[in-house]
């Protein structure tokens, strides 16, 4: 059985680190939306017991360094099966790396729903969270997808009305950010502004999207200097974006047009500065099933 899949990157509406947990593990408040930039993830049972991965970009890992291999050894942990586990993996990739956009977690998450599939498991939504969550914290928001809140170390989403009629660019600049110095930046901030994270929650559950995305904000901006950000979040507002705003630890930015008029004229002066410019919608789910072949 192979399956194909597109697994659809994420932004952060609004992104707030509560506490710091024993573990050492950053505590999250944070409502995800999935987008339709995404990759193309293929699942194909082989013969034998091995994960093999392969990616279109050069440099991406194809071992057991890679997310979408831990999924898999994951699942196979949590479900007993030692024997006739051979898959294959295939990922062509369209969301940048080292952009805040769960790139990685997007094609985990469809590395579960798809070995749900072809082993017939028949595991709830929550179980597939559960597996997930082992191997990244933003795989359980990626496995349910849409818009939602993700709190904690990502294990608790819970599902909020879509976010319908909208338009997003998104920009990656040249430079990417490692997410494990951008929590150490974080941590180093001795006055961090607060995201107004209630009524943002509060809009969203009512269904108002209009006055909800007024308060995107995400508490990485105040402790990392991303070259470009300023420049792509003046060209966004300026064009009539409703937000715009960095997205997960950076470096991806967006802005979010009512008008999709609007955001065009954005993006040709946005595509004068920077290479990897996209216009995106928000999309209902974080993984989808495009074509099953028996």
């Amino acid at each position: 059985m192979k399956l194909i899949l597109k697994a659809n990157a994420k932004i952060n509406l609004i992104l707030d680190i509560t506490g710091i947990k024993k573990n050492g593990y950053h505590s999250l408040f944070t409502v995800m939306q999935s987008i339709s930039l995404g990759d193309t993830v293929t699942v194909e049972k082989t013969a034998g017991d091995d994960i093999t991965v392969s990616c279109t970009v050069p440099g991406v890992p194809t071992d057991s360094r890679n997310i979408v291999y831990k999924c898999a050894d994951k699942f196979f942990e949590y479900a007993g099966i030692t024997n006739n586990r051979g898959i294959h993996i295939h990922i062509e990739k369209n969301t940048p790396f080292c952009a805040g956009m769960g790139g990685g977690s997007a094609d985990g998450a469809a590395v579960l729903v798809a070995l749900n599939k072809i082993y017939n498991t028949g595991y709830s939504e929550k179980i597939l969270c559960r597996i997930g969550v082992k191997v990244g914290a933003d795989i359980p928001f990626c496995i349910v997808g849409g818009t939602a809140l993700a709190l904690d170390t990502g294990a608790v989403v819970a599902s909020l009305p879509d976010i319908e009629g909208y338009h997003i660019v998104v920009v990656k600049p040249e430079d990417g950010v490692s997410t494990k110095e951008a929590y150490a930046a974080v941590d180093s901030l001795t006055d961090m502004k607060k995201p107004k994270n209630n009524e943002m929650l509060e809009y969203l559950a009512d269904g108002d999207a209009e006055n909800a995305l007024k308060l995107c904000a995400n508490v990485f901006e105040q402790a990392l200097e991303v070259p470009g950000r300023v420049d792509i979040k003046d060209i966004c507002n300026k064009n009539g974006a409703v937000a715009a705003c960095m997205t997960g630890s950076g470096s991806a930015v967006y802005g979010i047009f009512k008008e999709k008029i609007n955001a065009e004229k954005c993006i040709e002066e946005l595509e004068r500065l920077f290479t990897n410019v996209y216009l995106c919608t928000p999309e209902k789910a974080g993984v989808e099933i495009i074509e099953v072949i028996e």
